[in-house]
């Protein structure tokens, strides 16, 4: 039956909070460019960045009309879960990471004026791949205000998973935007958790490598970062089998290098078992997972292949582990995939499936021709050979032998933030209610209903109906660029690698094969640095 909801046997209940705010659909990077806040293709294309929502059952203001229709009133997802609208970031919050002078850059340029701030768009690489667009901060401090605060959530013991799907931004430098990227929320996230929690593991299942949030903690070992990634003449080039981190941080920094057309049995086979082990060798306190679904088949940027059960399966691992979890979003340009499998896997957070028949709604035809919930892996061949992804996994392992138990550290006063405020005070805005209004949307959308409570009859504002009321929505080189070449494996890339040391040598992942994978064979032309050292070779 369309619109069912199927609870997962044996799930322990979570608490999940889930941040939306409407305004993020309401900026766009420009025309043709294929990335667009919530995944919508064009600003005015309203109804197609509200089919997530109806999707997963999440309710925006666009439905406090009850003549608007909802498919969450099918799917009830919406219940399950509090639902809050974050404070934007300050530029005080994004230079715990950020450098001043780029997030003041940020906050001055806008398209009108961008002919002043030529010599400052060059230095913060703000162009091509990530061009100045009309709100281009607003855009920013929402969705890292989103991770701050699910991570502040979490660190006080509010719930248990946290999810922004706005989140993710994973390339964006301390001085520089890169590859969609601005302002990296995710680091911000894991600052505010570190204040809390002694270590915290980021996991990344992009299609790309989180070169940012790699780089921000290279150094530590309070932070460990995990990257499933396509590698080889690929944005951004970073994420090498070698790159391991340095100094206190050597081994916590891993990398699993992908060639094309990964399916879901092999990415499973070397998944699981590595975020076991590093979950028994580093034990977390926190677990921040990046949910960029250009990993899926189809994607217009990827180049794997998986589905979306097979992508959803890293969400279900992970949260098996019962640790503190924030979700987030990342890369995805197939917006109907990009729905499918972030409701999905919101209802996998809550403790439910969602059943594969869509129900019928005024967004149907989006997801034709099948009309399910499901993104099916293609016949694409699968370039990761069984020798390939067991030589690959063996070695990462080998690295978090290294590590050998979780490292100690001695804990002190956690320092003050304003966010610690407007946690400790979740009503100080009550006062500013409307007294007439008997039930606000906010006490609604806060509302989690009880397992077993069947009737709805007391909930205002959900019978389904026809409006004419929208909601508006749209929001070079680079990560845009296919390689002319296709290369697979473990190679150097065309943009930077590290020398291979001494005592690794020639590393052979293909069993049989003499040189595709080698890890030790320069790419002609060229001088080749580490790139943490990019800035000190310019």
């Amino acid at each position: 039956m369309p619109g069912e909801l199927f609870e997962i046997e044996g799930e322990r209940k979570k608490r999940v909070c889930y941040f939306f705010d409407s305004d993020v659909g309401g900026f766009h990077y420009g025309p043709g460019h294929p990335y667009v806040p919530s995944h919508q293709r064009r600003a005015d294309d309203s109804a197609l960045n509200r089919v997530f929502f109806f999707l997963a059952g999440v309710k925006d203001e666009a439905h406090q009309d009850p003549h608007v229709p909802f498919l969450g009133n099918e799917l009830r997802l919406y219940k399950r879960m509090e639902i809050f609208r974050a404070k934007p970031a300050t530029k005080r919050e994004m230079t715990q990471f950020h450098s001043d002078d780029y997030i003041e850059f940020l906050s001055k340029i806008t398209p009108s004026n961008m002919g002043n701030f030529v010599k400052e768009q060059h230095k913060c690489n703000v162009g091509d791949d990530c061009p100045v667009f009309d709100g281009l901060f607003d855009y920013c401090a929402i969705s890292a205000g989103g991770s701050m605060e699910g991570a502040a959530r979490l660190s006080r013991d509010k719930c248990d998973i946290a999810v922004n799907w706005a989140g993710g931004l994973h390339h964006a430098k301390k001085s520089e935007a890169s590859g969609f990227c601005y302002v990296n929320d995710i680091v911000l996230g894991i600052l505010e958790l570190l204040r809390y929690h002694s270590r915290v593991l980021y996991i990344d299942i992009d299609v790309h490598h989180g070169d940012g949030v790699e780089e921000a903690f290279y150094v530590t070992d309070r932070v460990m970062t995990v990257s499933f990634h396509k590698y080889g003449e690929y944005f951004p080039g970073t994420g090498e089998l070698r790159d391991v981190g340095m100094n206190k941080g050597k081994y916590y920094s891993l990398n699993f290098p992908l060639r094309d057309g990964i399916n879901d049995e092999n990415y499973k086979s070397v998944f699981e078992p590595v975020i076991q082990q590093v979950m028994e060798s580093y034990d977390p306190a926190a677990v921040v997972l990046q949910c960029g679904t250009d990993s899926l088949a189809g994607d217009k940027l990827g180049c794997l292949n998986l589905s979306m059960r097979g992508h959803a399966n890293c969400v279900r691992f992970v949260k098996s582990f019962h640790k503190p979890l924030l979700l987030l979003g990342g890369g995805g340009y197939t917006m109907r995939n990009v729905s499918r499998a972030w409701a999905y896997e919101t209802g996998l957070a809550t403790g439910v499936e969602l059943g594969r028949d869509i129900p019928v709604n005024e967004y149907y035809e989006y997801f034709g021709p099948d009309y399910q919930l499901d993104v099916k892996a293609s016949n694409t061949e699968d370039l990761n050979s069984p020798a390939y992804l067991e030589r690959v996994k063996n070695i990462v392992m080998e690295h978090l032998r290294h590590v050998g138990g979780p490292p100690g550290i001695q804990m002190t006063d956690v320092p003050a933030l304003p966010i610690d405020a407007q946690m400790e005070d979740l009503n100080e805005d009550e006062d500013m209610l409307d007294p007439d209004e008997r039930r606000p949307q906010r006490m609604l959308d806060r509302r989690v209903q009880a397992d077993g409570e069947l009737s709805d009859s007391d909930d205002e504002g959900e019978a389904t109906g026809s409006s004419s009321r929208g909601l508006k929505f749209g929001m070079g080189m680079g990560i845009m660029t296919a390689p002319a070449v296709s290369t697979h494996g473990a190679g150097p890339s065309g943009h930077m690698t590290i020398p291979p040391p001494s005592s690794l040598g020639g590393l052979d992942l293909d069993a049989g094969s003499p040189s595709n994978g080698n890890l030790s064979q320069p790419k002609a032309g060229g001088r080749r640095i580490p790139w943490l050292r990019r800035a000190q070779a310019r």
